[in-house]
Order: C-alpha cells, then sequence, then structure tokens
C-alpha cells in the first residue's frame, strides 16, 4: 500500500469554499447527526468535497475541520487512512485505483499496473501528459472473486484482462462512460466462469420442496398450541388481585426543552432577518441586525483564559472567534441571553447550533466545577 501525503505545496491552491449547492447540503447534512456529534459527518462531507474539486486539498481539510469543530490532525487522519479519498490532483477523465491484493496478484493485476506505467505515467499519483488520467495501487477493493479488478470513481470494473482494461482506458479518453461490473461476458455478477452449475434442480424453484416443509411445520406449529392451551387449562384460577393502594399525587414535571426545535423556529425568525440586508453585509453587520453583541473582557482574568474547546461544538477555529470578541471564560457563556446567543451564533454563522448542543449548559457545568 502506498504511503498517504498531502500533495506538496506547490500544488495545493491558495483557497478553498463550498459551492452554494454543496453549502447547503453541508449545513443539511449536520442536523443528521445528535448534538455533540457533527464529527460523525466528517465522511459524507470529505466525499462531497472531493465530487465537487476530483480531490481533497489542505485547504479544504482545513475548511472541514473548522466546520465541524474538530482539530485540523482528526480531519487529516480520515483523509490518509481511506483510499477513497484522493490527496493530490487527479485526471479528468479517470483515476484508476488497481487492486493489488493477493486475488488480484494471482488473476494478473501485475499487467494492469504495467498498462498503467505505460499508458499514463510510470509513477503512481502522476497525471498524464493530456492529464486526462492518474493511477495509484490500492488494497482490496472487495471484488475478490472477479479478480483482477479496477475502481473508477464509485464503480468497479472486474474479470479484466490487458486487452479488456486497454479497450476500457480507450473508452474513458473518448468520454464514454463504460458499464461497469464483470467485463468478460463469461458469467453474471459473481457466478463462476462458465454460468451456473449447482442449484439446478426444478423442485427448488417450483414450489414442490418448499410446500411439503410448510406443510410440516403447520403441524408442527399446532401440536405446540394445543399442548400450551392444554396446560394453561390445567393452572388453577390465580387469586384475585388486592385493590390498588391509593398513591399521592406527585407534582406534573417540567417538560424538557425541546432544543431542535428552539433551534430551527430561530434558524427561520433569524433567516428572515438576514434576507432583508445587503448581500455585502458584513458578519457583525448581520449580527447585529438579529441580536445583542455579548460583553467581552479585553483579556483573560489573571492572564489565562479557559478551555473553550471543552464545550462540545467549540473548536479551535470558533474558540478563536470567540476570543476575537472578548469570550474567555465558561461563566461568560453561561450567563448569555437569548439575544445574545442569536449573536453569537450569527456571527458565527451557524444560528441554531448553539441551542442543539446547548452550549450554556455546558458552560454552566464547567464553571461551577463539574461536568457539562
Amino acid at each position: 500500500m502506498s504511503v498517504r501525503r498531502l500533495a506538496p505545496a506547490h500544488l495545493q491552491p491558495a483557497s478553498f469554499a463550498l459551492t452554494a449547492e454543496n453549502a447547503a447540503f453541508a449545513e443539511h447534512l449536520l442536523t443528521k447527526y445528535p448534538a455533540g456529534r457533527q464529527a460523525s459527518a466528517v465522511i459524507p462531507l470529505m466525499w462531497r468535497v472531493q465530487e465537487q474539486e476530483g480531490w481533497v486539498c489542505e485547504k479544504a481539510i482545513e475548511f472541514i475541520a473548522g466546520f465541524l469543530g474538530m482539530a485540523k490532525i482528526r480531519v487529516l487522519e480520515v483523509a490518509t487512512f481511506y483510499t477513497m479519498f484522493q490527496l493530490g490532483p487527479v485526471g479528468t477523465a479517470a483515476h484508476i485505483q488497481v487492486c493489488g491484493t493477493t486475488p488480484c496478484m494471482l488473476r494478473g493485476a501485475h499487467e494492469l499496473k504495467d498498462i498503467c506505467r505505460s499508458r499514463i505515467h510510470h509513477d503512481q499519483f502522476h497525471l498524464s501528459e493530456d492529464k486526462k488520467f492518474s493511477w495509484e495501487e490500492v488494497e482490496c477493493a472487495g471484488a475478490c472473486v472477479n479478480a483482477p479488478m479496477v475502481q473508477v470513481g464509485a464503480e468497479t470494473y472486474e474479470d479484466l484482462t490487458p486487452a479488456t482494461f486497454n479497450a476500457l482506458i480507450d473508452s474513458f479518453a473518448a468520454g464514454k462512460a463504460p458499464k461497469p461490473g464483470v467485463q468478460s461476458g463469461k458469467r453474471r455478477v459473481s457466478e463462476q466462469e462458465g454460468g451456473q452449475t449447482t442449484l439446478l434442480e426444478p423442485a427448488l424453484y417450483d414450489g414442490s420442496v418448499v410446500g411439503s416443509w410448510k406443510g410440516a411445520f403447520d403441524q408442527r406449529l399446532a401440536a405446540a398450541k394445543a399442548a400450551k392451551e392444554a396446560a394453561a387449562a390445567a393452572q388453577p384460577a390465580p387469586a384475585p388481585a388486592p385493590p390498588p393502594v391509593a398513591k399521592a399525587v406527585e407534582a406534573p414535571k417540567a417538560a424538557p426543552v425541546d432544543r431542535e426545535a428552539l433551534a430551527k423556529a430561530e434558524e427561520a425568525d433569524i433567516a428572515a432577518k438576514l434576507a432583508l440586508l445587503p448581500k455585502d453585509a458584513t458578519a457583525d453587520q448581520k449580527a447585529d441586525a438579529v441580536g445583542t453583541r455579548p460583553k467581552g473582557l479585553a483579556s483573560a482574568r489573571t492572564g489565562r483564559g479557559d478551555k473553550l474547546q471543552m464545550i462540545k461544538g467549540i473548536g479551535p477555529v470558533n474558540e478563536s472567534k470567540l476570543h476575537s470578541l472578548g469570550i474567555f471564560h465558561f461563566d461568560q457563556i453561561a450567563s448569555w441571553t437569548r439575544e445574545e446567543i442569536r449573536w453569537v451564533g450569527t456571527y458565527l454563522s451557524f444560528p441554531g447550533r448553539i441551542d442543539r448542543e446547548d452550549w450554556v449548559a455546558q458552560a454552566s457545568g464547567f464553571a461551577s466545577g463539574g461536568k457539562a
């Protein structure tokens, strides 16, 4: 398996941003996970980034880390672990992943790699001269029974020979979308070559065998039911239950706060107000239109602030932004009013998230010396 590293600095773009469509997808993706579990969205979000750009650059990793409140190294760990994520520019027509694990190796994967070296580039992770192709060797891609095979994007191409693999590359070069799956024509899906040779008896499919099994099963079921009824009839009648003891009426408990409903209502109200602002409004102007800026400190008390990242939902990026507002301590967040929550949520570009993750309650717990 090849070493997984980010592309060198000269290949890295200076910035990264999601398209409007993918930004909406990312915001909706967060609603699928419980409060404080947004990091679970890292793989689908990174896959969406790769679909947009063709690969995952370092700026995209930094964006995902800030968006999900994760440390950059955690996102980098995911990106470098899974070979589904490309860490450098890839071919515009196809990036070919050649499986080199034992079944594919024994069935001719070395010939497929030789073709990649001659037609694309001698080394992995390099673009062909026309920029249309790139390739790499990967570990098991999950189609061992149809080895050798390659994967392009989300599709696999199996039962390959040098001839069919060359034809596959020709199709991608011509801008066509080859039919995925078995390429030999000698079997269907994962049958053995030559077609089906077992389970051919008609009785397995005409219902006769199943019918005999069902008849025997029905007989056993009826006998068991009769035995159960006979045992129940032989039991003496149970003694009457004593009258219930009156219990003291308990005061009804207060209904728990529905943070999701509160967050959704807040998001809708804030969106309506922001729609009235000019498109070039700054983050401060947007926040001022919907709430009240919390009072901040010039610096942390005693020269050292609390570790705000202990609050679920606050990562390095958001902690830095809170520091820029003069928010350094748990008790500051614990005392936020509704208007201040609206202001901070809008300023940080995720209105409603503070309620979903209940930052105020978490901060109150930490401020009192306990756990959130």
